[in-house]
Formats: structure tokens, C-alpha cells, sequence
């Protein structure tokens, strides 16, 4: 994972004893429940970004759904 940073969070009294609980019935720590938090949003969000650049190139692409134009432009726009 390579060198890790201290982060300073705020927490109310009551999320913090919430949290506390939480780790404590994971055996965990609160730094490692935050830390898998925030890596699980960062791995959506990369994984969101992926397919909608993908999407974007399908979209700019197109889909060929069979069929043969047998009319010119100016045929299928007359008036």
C-alpha cells in the first residue's frame, strides 16, 4: 500500500461512540474503517468514470442495427 498520512477528522460525541462500537464489533480500528470507506468510494468513482468513458466512445461510434439506406439525403428530406 506504501507510506501512509495522519488525517484530522471532527466527529460529534455520539458518532464517535457509534463509531467506536462499530470498529470494536469488526475488530477493527475507526483509521481502518475510514480508510476501507474511503478506498470503496474511490474505486466506485474510478470504476463510474471507466464506464462512462466507455459509454461516451459507444455513443460516439454508434451502433450499426443492420437495414441498408436505399434513399439519397435529398430523397428522405424532400417536402
Amino acid at each position: 500500500m506504501g507510506k501512509t498520512h495522519n488525517v484530522t477528522v471532527s466527529l460529534s460525541p455520539e458518532v464517535i461512540r457509534k463509531v467506536r462500537a462499530l470498529a470494536a464489533k469488526r475488530s477493527t480500528s475507526i483509521s481502518e474503517l475510514v480508510a476501507e470507506r474511503i478506498e470503496e468510494l474511490i474505486r466506485k468513482d474510478e470504476a463510474y468514470e471507466k464506464a462512462k468513458r466507455s459509454a461516451v466512445a459507444r455513443m460516439r461510434r454508434g451502433i450499426h442495427l443492420g437495414g441498408v439506406i436505399s434513399a439519397s439525403r435529398d430523397e428522405l428530406h424532400e417536402r
